[in-house]
């Protein structure tokens, strides 16, 4: 298996477990919360926002690691 390879299963292992993550904690507390069905509808587009933050966040931090990896001398 060649690191390119184990780059890719590790990537698309750490997006099911965050997918999972945001499902769980996320998503079925949010849809929990309402009985109507257009209430938990709207509540789960909403979620959406959220998981967008935690991309955008996490996307921050990934390109904060890659700019100063070599910046920081130790």
């Amino acid at each position: 298996m060649s690191n390119e390879a184990v780059t890719y299963l590790v990537g698309g292992i750490c997006g099911v477990f965050a997918l999972a993550a945001y499902v769980g904690l996320i998503l079925v507390p949010a849809w929990g919360s309402y009985t109507r069905t257009w209430e938990r509808i709207a509540a789960s587009f909403l979620s959406l926002y959220v998981l967008a933050a935690f991309v955008l966040v996490g996307l921050g931090g990934g390109a904060a690691i890659v700019y100063f990896w070599d910046r920081i001398s130790t």
